[in-house]
């Protein structure tokens, strides 16, 4: 598993980490789950010392470790994995790396993953726009609504993303960019 993990490491820009599977063994302390405890532990550059993943890394470290560990775990598990969120506190050159990371392993299994990275949302094969909004006519319920975007209306949602309230010819111009794989 950890050389696994390992291999994904450099795509998604932490090719100096080192992610470890520590296990020990206890015959004294047999429970119905066992007698291993496991645990996965992290360097996440070199000189520091390796500890517990959810102590040493951060936010971004952790999305990116803990896709690697999908990744690795993909041909084990469902044929659906789900990711919300896995770009949190990452951004530019690592999203995108994220992003690549999720397309291809959409040639495995299928990938659905909520994300306001237009680097990331730019790879899918397919772009749903969540909203909410008022239900009815009384407007004291709220539905949430899906609808998936054709291209044009993709490329516009990708440059607000990009972009923010205001969508500029510039920020169209680098969505239809990231769209077609070019950035």
């Amino acid at each position: 598993l950890a050389d696994a993990v390992m291999a994904e490491l450099p795509a998604l820009k932490l090719e100096r980490a080192r992610f470890m599977v520590e296990v020990s063994t206890d015959a004294e302390s047999a429970t119905a789950e066992g007698i291993d405890t496991v645990e996965f532990h992290v360097q996440t550059n070199p000189g520091t010392r390796p500890g517990p993943i959810m102590k040493v890394a951060s936010g971004g470290e952790l999305s990116r470790f803990l896709l690697a560990l999908k990744v690795a775990l993909a041909d084990r598990g469902s044929p659906t994995l789900v990711f919300d969120e896995i770009d949190t506190g990452v951004g530019g050159a690592v999203a995108d790396a994220i992003g690549q990371r999720l397309k291809r392993l959409s040639d495995r299994v299928q990938v659905l993953s909520v994300t306001h990275a237009p680097q990331v949302a730019a790879r899918a094969s397919t772009h749903f726009l969540i909203s909410k909004g008022p239900a009815g006519d009384t407007g004291d319920k709220i539905a949430t609504r899906v609808a998936v975007m054709e291209p044009d209306h993709r490329r516009e949602e990708i440059a607000r993303m990009l972009a923010g309230a205001s969508v500029t010819e510039e920020a169209r111009a680098a969505a239809a960019k990231l769209l077609a794989g070019e950035a």
